[in-house]
């Protein structure tokens, strides 16, 4: 994969829970995290005391990130809503030349920060709450 521009990682969320995604608008960084936990079985009869790991049986995870200003009342609108009500909704992680990761995610922080003399950014966090799902790109 070459070089890529940042603004085309784009965040979507799944506006009326029928598949209809909308891009979350005003992001300025994104970040996507996997995650997986290790099951360490290790004993006494380990060659060289090194430690062993059971293959697919950790608990696995991802995690997404962002920050931004405003700019679209509608997306704004579908995070507060889906936030204050501890909603798990389906989002879209789209990444150039790579594919779509896609899934049910919770969004587990939701910050507002604003100086007197600029605009009123927000940074949030999601945690994904079951499969998540990876499609190619063409």
């Amino acid at each position: 994969m070459v070089a890529q521009k940042g603004k085309d990682l784009l965040l979507k969320i799944d506006s009326d829970g029928q598949g209809a995604f909308v891009t979350v608008a005003g992001l300025r960084s994104k970040r996507i995290a996997f995650n997986s936990e290790t099951v360490d079985v290790t004993d006494a009869d380990s060659a060289g005391r090194w430690r062993e790991l059971l293959a697919g049986s950790g608990v696995q995870r991802a995690a997404v990130s962002g920050s931004g200003i405003f700019k679209d009342a509608q997306s704004d609108a579908l995070i507060r809503a889906r936030f204050f009500a501890g909603e798990i909704g389906n989002w879209q992680l789209a990444v150039p030349d790579f594919g779509v990761v896609s899934g049910p995610f919770q969004i587990t922080s939701l910050e507002y920060t604003g100086a007197h003399d600029g605009e009123v950014t927000f940074e949030m966090a999601l945690e994904s709450a079951g499969p998540i799902a990876f499609t190619v790109a063409p």
